[in-house]
């Protein structure tokens, strides 16, 4: 009987099209993939306002989901954080086959977690979350998968990223001309000159405390956006701060300076040693494999 791998996927948005494209990229499950991205795009405009549904969520559940076949992709109904918490469909379960072994993809709210508890050996999450929740600060920032790696306390968790998927944003160093005067770089050695306000998203301190570093941010004090604020028209008040960005285009729109790509937020594949096994090692292997570009590495 063939081994079954169980993988934890996130159950919705960028990280989980990116993990079904790494699997449509390393298996025939192209027309899987964009099954269930396009159902989860509909269902997104149907939350937001933006799509008018045929019939009510308990329908088009049912409509959606293959009880019967577990190669038919299964969802699910979760509250969404939007004004008036409504019933939104994502996704639960799958199963495909990759290179012979059987790979059963479950969706969790929160990936990182359920590897960290040992519920699974391989996983998908944000980069961003490990950043947040595990890796210790220093003084010197970080720069790499390397880095990020050894500044897990082993006595903490098991879990260690393998290498990231390509859907790739990164936290940016943005400033107004003001702040960074012309001839300027703006980069981390910029930062560490620095003495004064620096805007961020409230959720984000611990990620840019442990990528710039402690000394860097020793004269620095954390501001963060007013409810209902643009990030970017936020940072473009203060002078200087770090958000996420791909091209930069909409914080040029706000007047403001794009400076050093400073971290890569990407999903990333995870491991827990010590829950895997020969088969999520082969697993692992033809994954990290894939020909796809990626800002994080092995």
């Amino acid at each position: 009987m063939t081994e079954t791998v169980r993988v934890a996927v996130p159950r919705k948005g960028r990280p989980l099209e990116a993990v079904l494209e790494r699997f449509a990229a390393v298996a025939d499950v192209d027309d899987l993939a964009d099954d269930i991205s396009s159902t989860l795009r509909y269902e997104k405009a149907i939350t937001k306002g933006e799509a008018s549904p045929d019939g009510d969520v308990y329908e088009r559940l049912a409509a959606y989901s293959g009880l019967s076949d577990p190669t038919n992709p299964e969802y699910t109904l979760l509250r969404d954080d939007r004004e008036g918490m409504p019933r939104r469909i994502v996704f639960d379960s799958v199963t495909v086959v990759v290179d012979g072994v059987t790979i059963e993809l479950v969706g969790r709210e929160e990936p990182f977690r359920a590897l960290r508890t040992h519920e699974f050996g391989l996983g998908f999450d944000s980069a961003d979350l490990v950043l947040e929740e595990v890796v210790t600060l220093g003084e010197e920032g970080l720069e790499s998968l390397a880095d990020v790696n050894a500044r897990i306390d082993p006595r903490d968790t098991d879990v260690r990223i393998v290498s990231g998927l390509g859907d790739t944003v990164y936290h940016t160093l943005l400033a107004t001309p003001e702040v960074v005067p012309p001839g300027t770089d703006l980069d981390r050695a910029f930062v560490a000159d620095y003495a004064g306000p620096l805007c961020i998203s409230p959720r984000y301190e611990r990620l840019v405390e442990a990528v710039l570093g402690t000394r860097a941010l020793a004269d620095v004090t954390f501001t963060y956006p007013e409810p209902g604020i643009e990030e970017e028209a936020a940072i473009a008040d203060v002078g200087l701060g770090v958000y996420l960005t791909m091209t930069g285009s909409t914080a040029r729109e706000h007047g403001l300076v794009v400076g050093e790509n400073l971290f890569p937020s990407e999903t990333v594949l995870m491991e827990n040693a010590a829950e895997t096994e020969s088969a999520a090692e082969r697993l692992r292997a033809e994954l990290v494999g894939a020909d796809l570009e990626t800002a994080i590495r092995p």
